[in-house]
């Protein structure tokens, strides 16, 4: 059988690699510390369990939901939107519920890009930014990210280079895997060089609480005029430690909502309801619980940069986000991102996650996981340590 054409374009899994060698170790009965997969491991507020439960009980919610997402869930984000960032959303023509900012990414762009079309997304990336226009047959066009202040003069020159003109920008702020933190400047620019070039914009703000040392992250939607060029989506997945539950929802411009509502409804009926009654009350209620999570993470980030950078490989502590993103140290450089994750694993009993996965512009980097606790990341760091010695030795 001939290969298939969508499945032909896509590589093969950068992560796989490590993910499978990391497997067979626990197979083997090796304790392996996993930094690798960004699959929080705290666990969901009990009071948000509770009203799944209780929703699940009601034989009403079993039956098909709305591709939208239900009514009252809708104005739930409206209201999370006016609450934390004072920018009001019509629920009913700018919101839709996804299964997760994973799907609904990936559903809007094969919704709004047409074979060949151009579209920009800064690497290294989360995999379904650049992948999503490789699934819709898109052109995709990778512009360095970092360093950050290089951004727009790369954006620039890309958009004098670029024939056809590019349709869409995809990114992401807080950044996975850079961990990179922008400002509401930032995104007044974004929302201007849209205006002028015709641009659409997606903006994954999935890290939009996890932020340290006094650092906010604005939303895209706060400049004026985002409405006009794009869509943020946001996930609970990370906030709200609700990842296997895939819940979330895109915000914005009502021609790209429709676009993504409408290719939704060929390919599902909606978020399971009871799941979309309890995020109701994370968003509602949640504030508290958000706060926490985020102290966890400050507390793992501490342990392990400080850690690292005790013995000798200094690893910027990251504004935001749940990763840290280290650049591989000189000892090891040679190795390229996949032999070194590889190394961690058989050496210091460490996954992470190999930076090429996140694209070319990953190379070099290596992305660590806080999904352990303190104690846990303590130890890997340990582990660490004995390599970063004997390397120096040599």
């Amino acid at each position: 059988m001939d290969d298939f054409y969508r499945i032909s374009r896509l590589p093969p899994y950068a992560f796989g690699i490590v993910r499978d060698l990391l497997i067979e170790a626990r197979r083997r009965g090796e304790d392996i510390i996993d930094l690798g997969m960004g699959n929080p491991d705290i666990p969901t507020p009990k009071y948000i369990v509770s009203k799944l439960i209780e929703a699940a009980r009601n034989p009403k919610n079993h039956r098909y939901s709305v591709t939208r997402g239900i009514h009252k869930l809708r104005v739930a984000i409206a209201d999370w939107y006016k609450r934390k960032y004072d920018v009001d959303v019509d629920p009913e023509t700018e919101v839709v519920v996804s299964m997760g900012a994973k799907e609904g990414i990936g559903h809007l762009v094969l919704a709004t890009i047409s074979q060949g079309e151009v579209v920009f997304v800064p690497g290294p990336s989360y995999p379904i930014h650049t992948y999503s226009v490789v699934i819709a047959g898109g052109d995709l066009r990778t512009i360095p990210l970092l360093p950050k202040e290089e951004f727009f003069d790369r954006l620039s020159i890309a958009i004098k280079t670029t024939w056809p003109q590019p349709r869409m920008l995809i990114i992401s702020f807080p950044n996975n895997p850079t961990t990179e933190v922008v400002d509401i400047d930032f995104f007044e620019k974004i929302v201007a060089f849209a205006q002028e070039h015709n641009l659409m914009i997606i903006h994954d703000l999935a890290y939009a609480d996890l932020v340290f040392d006094g650092y906010s992250a604005p939303s895209y939607l706060q400049v004026k005029g985002a409405k006009d060029v794009g869509v943020e989506f946001f996930s609970l997945s990370k906030s709200y430690s609700m990842p296997g539950w895939r819940v979330g929802f895109a915000v914005g411009n009502k021609k790209m909502i429709d676009a993504l509502v409408k290719i939704k409804s060929y390919f599902d009926y909606g978020v399971f309801q009871p799941i979309q009654i309890a995020s109701i009350i994370a968003l509602n209620e949640g504030d508290a619980d958000v706060k926490e999570i985020a102290e966890k993470y400050r507390g793992r980030r501490n342990a392990l940069c400080e850690g690292l950078y005790r013995y000798g490989w200094e690893v910027e502590k990251p504004k935001a986000t749940m990763f840290v993103w280290a650049k591989i140290p000189d000892e090891f450089t040679s190795m390229g991102s996949v032999e070194f994750s590889k190394f961690l694993l058989k050496e210091a009993k460490v996954a992470t996650s190999p930076g090429i996965g996140f694209g070319e512009y990953g190379e070099g980097y290596i992305r660590f996981a806080l999904i352990e606790n303190e104690h846990r990341i303590k130890q890997a760091v340990k582990g660490i340590k004995n390599l970063l010695y004997s390397a120096k030795k040599k």
